[in-house]
């Protein structure tokens, strides 16, 4: 069955918009697992757009399932990270312009920084996915710079019409990327910009495990409730990877 972990972040930028000390996220998150989500994302950025560290330190605290911090690969975040151990780390690319992350980590200019906040995580034992283009290449450089497991960003998919030949052409992108995960030997996630419309053809990619999804379901628990959600994403997962047996 594949995971599904929920990015509480929109929650915190909520919160933010008015400075106030709601919406929780981190009530969000223990009503997240509550409906069924099997593990809790959130992205502590530098500038602390939205999640702050209170927020990731009673994350942890209060996270029963499992907790995946989002982050850049800079030491003020790695230290952090060693010091609450989330019980892995996504190392994602951060512009202070953008409005969410836009693509995947540049693995060839960036490698030695990426590869030293690796094995620092690593080292204290705490698993390890970069979110990555979907491309091969990029696939067996996440293998080489030991990271345990890679994260696709499906945003190029998601930006294309519905049943559309540009979606079947990033669908399939997906796809053979995803087999070079598998082939380098990593778990296999995917995320960014997945809704109950689209997630369908990405629940049904083989070798795909976990999928971090969040925009989404905090736009519909907005009008609907958490619960109702959080579910009605797990039945799209369930469907599409249904269509693939």
């Amino acid at each position: 069955m594949i995971r599904l972990h929920v990015n509480v972040d929109h929650v915190a930028t909520l919160r933010q918009q008015r400075d106030t000390i709601y919406p929780d996220p981190v009530l969000a998150a223990g009503l997240c697992e509550l409906a069924g989500a099997d593990g809790i994302t959130a992205h502590l950025r530098e500038d602390r757009r939205h999640i702050q560290d209170r927020d990731v330190r009673l994350l942890r605290q209060t996270v029963r399932g499992v907790l995946n911090l989002e982050m850049a690969a800079v030491p003020s975040i790695v230290d952090i990270a060693l010091e609450i151990k989330p019980d892995f780390c996504t190392l994602v690319p951060e512009k202070r312009q953008e409005r969410t992350t836009e693509g995947g980590l540049d693995l060839r200019g960036q490698g030695a920084v990426i590869g030293r906040a690796v094995r620092t995580l690593r080292d204290a034992g705490i698993g390890v996915s970069l979110f990555i283009d979907p491309e091969e290449d990029a696939a067996r450089a996440s293998a080489d710079l030991g990271a345990t497991c890679a994260e696709l960003h499906t945003g190029d998919y998601c930006h294309a019409a519905s049943g559309s030949a540009a979606a079947r052409r990033e669908l399939a992108r997906l796809e053979k990327a995803g087999r070079a995960v598998a082939d380098a030997g990593l778990r296999l996630a995917a995320g960014h910009g997945l809704d109950y419309g689209n997630v369908g053809p990405v629940a049904a990619l083989p070798f795909l495990e976990e999928l971090n999804i969040g925009h989404s379901i905090i736009a519909r628990a907005v009008l609907v409730g958490m619960e109702r959600a959080v579910g009605d994403m797990r039945v799209a997962i369930a469907a599409g990877a249904r269509n693939a047996e």
